[in-house]
């Protein structure tokens, strides 16, 4: 699994239907948007390690301005993406290939399991996008802050 976790004021997520219409899907106030990345590979041991890295990031500021503190400590909230795009191989020409991203039969139960374990570690409802749909992500990005994690290189 790949995930780019970016500390946020707030963000949102908004369906995009075929004909153009928009429909709000979730929003969060101060905590993490979560874009994150499933391979045919992934396994729970991937999703129990990027949720246990997650919710113990320390990048939220203490009382001294120090990133020493983390979601779980801040109260913050999760909004979670799927990015098949995490997985794009931009090596030979200049057309990424989307080979290595999992197909929709492995990954959607993979996202699902994923939003699950994280909602249980932060101990509060997880806000989501929809698997495979056409959406519009709107966020202020706090800091910046962007971290990049792959549950398969974790040093």
């Amino acid at each position: 699994m790949r995930a780019v976790i970016q500390r946020v004021s707030k963000a949102s997520v908004t369906i995009v239907d075929e004909n153009g219409n928009k429909t709000p899907k979730a929003e969060i106030g101060q905590g993490f948007l979560v874009l994150l990345g499933c391979c045919n590979d992934d396994t729970q041991q991937d999703i129990d390690w990027l949720s246990r890295k997650i919710t113990g990031l320390r990048v939220f500021d203490d009382e001294n301005g120090v990133m020493n503190k983390s979601i779980m400590d801040v109260g913050g909230d999760i909004l979670v993406v799927s990015q098949f795009t995490l997985w794009a191989s931009y090596k030979k020409g200049n057309r990424p290939s989307y080979l290595r991203a999992g197909s929709h039969d492995i990954t959607i139960p993979l996202y699902e399991a994923f939003v699950k374990k994280l909602s249980e570690d932060l101990g509060k409802p997880v806000g989501t996008g929809e698997f495979g749909a056409m959406m519009q992500v709107d966020l202020v990005n706090d800091g910046p802050v962007t971290i990049c994690m792959d549950s398969k290189n974790p040093e």
